[in-house]
Parts: C-alpha cells; structure tokens; sequence
C-alpha cells in the first residue's frame, strides 16, 4: 500500500537510540539462561509497564518465567501483527554488556535481547507517533527457545492457547537475506549396550557383543542413509540430513565396554511428517542392533518443525516494499539455516513468519555482538512494515 512521506517521517524521527540502548543494556544486565529466563522477563515487564502498557504474563507452562504479553491497538479494527522474541540464552558464562566502538557486546547481544529491544523499540514508535490507523501489534516474550535445555515449548502454549498474531516478525540475528523455507530438526542419541560389567580387555567374553563394532556399523549405515537423503532436496533449502556430533565409548583404553553412545542431529524438509522422520530413524537403530546382537536406546527429540514462507504472502510485501525504501531494493530470497520460532508459527498455525533482525554476531558464543546503529534501522523497518501490512 501507498503510506504518505509524512507518516514515514513520523516514523523516523521518533525512533530514540539511547532508549533504544538502554533498554537493550537493561535486558542484557540480567543473566538468563535457558529456563531461568524469568528475571529478564520481569525486567522487560517493568519496562512495559513504566511506558504504559497492560502487560500479561501466562505461564504457558513455565511458571519459573511467565512470558510477556503487550499490545497497542490502532483507532480502528485491522490484522494483529506480532513482534516475538525470546530472552533465554545459551549456557554458556555470563558476560555483562558493554559498548566497543559501534558495537553492544554482551551475553544476548545479538541472540537476541538487542533485538528484542529493537522490536520493543518499534512498538514504542507506533505509539508514539499515532500513525497506525487500523489492526493492532502484540508483543510477546519469552523463555525455553534455546535447545537442549528448552524446544520451545512455553511458545508452543502461547500460540496453541491462540495468543499471536496474523503475521509476526522475529528480530533473531539474520539480516542479509529473507529466508523463505527452513527444515526441521530433531537432536538424537543413541546408546548400544550388551549385558554384563565393563572389564580389562584380557577378560573379553569372547561370545558377547563388541558395543564399539556396533556404533562402527552404526556410523556405516547412517552414512548411507545420508546418501539417499541428498535425494530429498529444496531448491532453497538443500538436502534433509543427518548429522553424528558425537561418540564415546569406555573409560581407559584397555577396557572392554558394556556400551557406546553416539549423538547428533536430523534435518527434513517442509512436507515430511515428523513422525515418519522419527519413525525412519528408529528402524534403522533397531537393525543395527539386531544384526550387531546389542540392545539400543534412542532418543529422538523433535526441536522445530520445518518452515516455509510463500513470497506472494501480504507481510512479505509490506517488509520488501519497506526494506527495499531503506535499502534501495528488496532482500534476495534464501533458506534459514537454523530453526527458530518462525518454525512454530508456521508448523502450529501456518503463520506467516518472517526473521530479520539487526546486523550481529558470535551467536551461542561469549563473544556476542550487534551492530547499534543497526538496531536503529530494524526499529524503523518493524514500524514501517506494520504500517504497511496494516494498510494505514
């Protein structure tokens, strides 16, 4: 849609940098690691709060850290657009925020309190400014994003529940392309063991199973397996895959162990069913330990469903037309090389999600870093995007 030059301006001029700092400082100083997320949660509640906003906090099954829930309704009826973030970070140790130069460095500094903070920032602008006429944005937060230690679940509750939008936006750190399909993963791991003790290798039972042949002959067949998934390919998104991150056995070097685990990952496609991805995988365990005489325990964990974002979708337009303004053309077209919430939207409600968020980077490192003048930019673009998605 057409919007005037005026509320552009509007727009523009109302996004406060320092706020904007301060806020994502503020989030960054409290430490959250996945599933204790809910002392930063609180503190983006009392930002909310002090600019006044009616905040909700479901506990969406986390009641250690309920999620935020905020909106701003326009004078008239319209779509409601979201702005999702999540405020958990990986485990790692916590290091404070700091400025360096041009860059916010800090723990959630570019996955992904800084660009929450922008989105944050872009709900206060639509405030502020008063030029969004119809719909209405929700802001939400929350914990349990980053696997192993959460799979999204507390924003499986929200969107189940009925708590989102029509479209969202997701400030996670991906800035130079959109990304219109991703795959799905699940982590696995798989032990083999045989009966009795571990014991010296000189005492080997010479009629029991060796558990490391087995993982070997694991390790064989999950090769071949990956050669008839690079049969199973998206233009955009590659291949299905699986991955072995991992494999221990025994203790010294001269035992004989009772068992061997290996641990990885599995990627599909948009279209597989998660349930035959997990059940194809099963099969091919339980062979190798029939035929390797072991008995196998597989863990299959699913983490996201897959994602996929038709070009032709009204929210990508109002977002190319907006960042095509800012940047002189629109984004080239690509996969999204990891999952993220977009995968929950669109697997649970096939809701349109789009992830962009500042320019950043050393994501699940302790050397994160985002770009500050950039947090700026994606302020505006969220605002500019929600006015055009809303028609005005």
């Amino acid at each position: 849609m057409t919007v005037s030059s005026e509320s552009l301006a509007s727009l523009e001029t109302a996004v406060r940098p320092q706020r904007l700092l301060d806020n994502a400082q503020r989030l960054m100083r409290v430490p959250s690691p996945t599933g204790r997320a809910g002392p930063a949660l609180d503190a983006l509640a009392e930002i909310l709060r002090a600019e006044g906003f009616v905040v909700q906090r479901p506990e969406a099954g986390h009641p250690d850290a309920p999620a935020v829930v905020a909106s701003w309704q326009a004078p008239a009826p319209g779509p409601t657009l979201q702005f999702n973030g999540h405020l958990d970070t990986v485990h790692l140790p916590f290091v404070p925020p700091a400025i360096d130069g041009d860059r916010l460095t800090g723990s959630g500094a570019a996955d992904m309190k800084a660009g929450t903070a922008a989105a944050l920032e872009a709900l206060l602008v639509l405030r502020d400014t008063q030029v969004l006429r119809r719909g209405r944005i929700l802001f939400t937060a929350h914990d349990l994003h980053e696997a192993p230690w959460g799979r999204g679940e507390q924003l499986d509750q929200l969107i189940r529940a009925g708590l989102h939008g029509e479209a969202v936006l997701l400030p996670e750190p991906l800035s130079d392309y959109l990304p219109v399909v991703g795959r799905g993963a699940a982590t696995w791991k798989v032990t083999l063991s045989r009966p009795g003790p571990a014991v010296h290798e000189v005492m080997r039972p010479r009629d029991e199973p060796d558990v490391i042949a087995a993982g070997a002959e694991l390790i064989a067949r999950l090769a071949d397996f990956q050669e008839q998934l690079y049969q199973r390919c998206d233009p955009h998104a590659g291949h299905e895959s699986v991955f072995i991150g991992q494999i221990h056995s025994g203790e010294i070097y001269n035992q004989y162990p009772r068992e061997c685990w290996l641990e990885g990952t599995r990627r599909w496609l948009p279209g597989a069913d998660r349930d035959c991805v997990r059940a194809e995988f099963v099969a091919l365990v339980e062979e190798v330990a029939q035929d390797t005489r072991t008995q196998a325990q597989c863990l299959f964990s699913i983490i996201r469903d897959p994602f996929r974002l038709a070009p032709s979708d009204p929210l990508v337009t109002a977002f190319q037309t907006a960042y095509a303004r800012q940047r002189g053309e629109p984004l080239p077209l690509a996969a999204k090389p990891f999952v993220d919430d977009g995968n929950s939207f669109y697997g649970l409600g096939r809701i349109p999600a789009i992830t962009h968020g500042p320019r950043a980077g050393g994501q699940h490192t302790v050397a994160e870093w985002v770009d500050i003048a950039d947090l700026s930019r994606v302020a505006t673009l969220y605002a500019e995007t929600a006015l055009r998605y809303m028609g005005g």
